[in-house]
C-alpha cells in the first residue's frame, strides 16, 4: 500500500519544507476567495482558517509519516521485531533519518540472527561431545565396558574436542573484542612443520600426510601459527576421502616471508563459498564434523601477522606470511 503522496519529498531541508507548507496554505486559501470574491470578515477569517489548516495536514503528512513509523518500529524493536522498516523516500533530514535507521535495524536484525546462530551452533557442538563423553563414562560404571586403554582413548578424545572447542571460543571472543596477542620471534619454520603434521597424525582422521617443505626462517607467532597450520591440515584430513593424501607445501619468499599450502584431494571448495569459508561456523558443501571456526580462527590469526590466506584451488589452501618488518 503506497499510502497518501508525498509532494515535498524532493526537497531537501525541512526548513524549506515549513517555509513551503505556510506559503502554501495561505495560497490555497487566497486563491479561494480571490475566486469567490466573498470578502465577508468573519466568514473570511474562518473559512481561511480551514482552508489552511486542511492544507498544511495534508503536505504534513508526508514529513510526520516517517517519523510515526520510526517510532513504531522502534516499539516493535523493545519486543524483539527488527524486521521491520521505515519508508525513507525523502531527501532532507527526516529522510536521512529514517534511512539510518533502517540500517540500524537491518544491523541490528543481522547481529540478532548471528546471536541465535552462536547459541544454537555451540549448543549443537558442545552437545555431541558431551552425549558421547557420558556414554563412555556410563558404560564403564555400569561395568558394560572395561576402563581399558581403548575405552579411555575414547573418552580422551571426546575430552579434548571439547578442549579444542573452548579454545576456539576464547579465541572468537578476542576476535571480537580486537584483542592481538601475539609474541613474535624469527624461527626455523620446517620443525614446527613437523610437529603439527605429527600432531594431524595422531588425530585418527586416517590421511596420510606428505611434506614438501624448503629450509627457511619466518618471523610470527610460533604458538599462533603452529594453531593455523593444525587448523588447515585437520580440515584437509576431515574432507579428503578416507586414507587420501594431505599435502604441506612450504616456500621461503623472496621479502623474508613464507608461502604455505595444504592440498587434499576431497571434492573442494566451490567458488561462490570460497570467501565464505572464513566465516564463523560456515562448513558450506563440505561437511566433515567440524565446529566451523578453525578456518575463522586461521584467517584471524593470519591478519594479525599481517598475511593473505585464501583458497587459490577447490582442494588446496594459501597462506602467505611477509617477512620481518624493517
Amino acid at each position: 500500500m503506497k499510502g497518501l503522496p508525498r509532494p515535498l519529498d524532493p526537497i531537501r531541508s525541512i526548513k524549506l519544507k515549513i517555509g513551503l507548507l505556510v506559503v502554501g496554505a495561505g495560497t490555497a486559501a487566497l486563491t479561494y476567495f480571490w475566486i469567490r470574491l466573498q470578502w465577508i470578515p468573519m466568514y473570511t477569517s474562518i473559512i481561511s482558517i480551514s482552508i489552511g489548516m486542511i492544507t498544511s495536514q495534508i503536505l504534513a503528512h508526508g514529513m510526520t509519516k516517517p517519523l510515526r513509523e520510526m517510532t513504531a518500529a522502534a516499539r516493535g524493536m523493545a519486543r524483539g521485531d527488527y524486521s521491520r522498516r521505515v519508508r525513507a523516500t525523502s531527501r532532507d533530514e527526516v529522510g536521512e533519518l529514517a534511512r539510518a535507521f533502517n540500517k540500524m535495524s537491518a544491523d541490528l536484525e543481522t547481529a540478532d540472527l548471528q546471536r541465535r546462530e552462536l547459541i544454537a551452533n555451540v549448543s549443537h557442538e558442545l552437545k555431541t561431545p558431551i552425549s558421547a563423553l557420558r556414554a563412555v563414562l556410563e558404560n564403564v560404571v555400569d561395568g558394560v565396558a572395561e576402563p581399558d586403554p581403548t575405552t579411555m582413548k575414547t573418552a580422551l578424545a571426546q575430552t579434548e574436542r571439547l578442549g579444542r572447542l573452548v579454545s576456539e571460543l576464547l579465541d572468537l571472543s578476542r576476535v571480537d573484542a580486537g584483542v592481538s596477542p601475539l609474541h613474535r620471534e624469527y624461527f626455523e619454520i620446517s620443525p614446527m612443520l613437523d610437529e603439527a603434521v605429527a600432531e594431524a597424525e595422531v588425530s585418527g582422521r586416517g590421511a596420510r600426510f606428505t611434506l614438501d617443505v624448503r629450509p627457511g626462517k619466518v618471523f610470527a607467532d610460533r604458538a599462533r601459527l603452529h594453531q593455523v597450520i593444525w587448523n588447515l591440515l585437520d580440515n584437509a584430513a576431515r574432507h579428503g576421502p578416507s586414507g587420501g593424501e594431505v599435502t604441506l607445501i612450504s616456500r621461503p619468499t623472496g621479502d623474508g616471508g613464507v608461502l604455505i599450502e595444504v592440498r587434499d584431494q576431497g571434492p573442494g571448495i566451490a567458488p561462490a563459498d570460497r570467501e565464505r569459508v572464513f566465516e564463523r561456523f560456515t562448513r558450506g558443501e563440505r561437511a566433515g564434523g567440524g565446529t566451523g571456526l578453525g578456518l575463522a580462527i586461521a584467517r584471524w590469526v593470519v591478519d594479525l601477522h599481517g598475511g593473505e590466506i585464501s583458497v587459490v584451488e577447490p582442494a588446496t589452501i594459501r597462506v602467505v606470511l611477509p617477512g620481518q618488518p624493517g
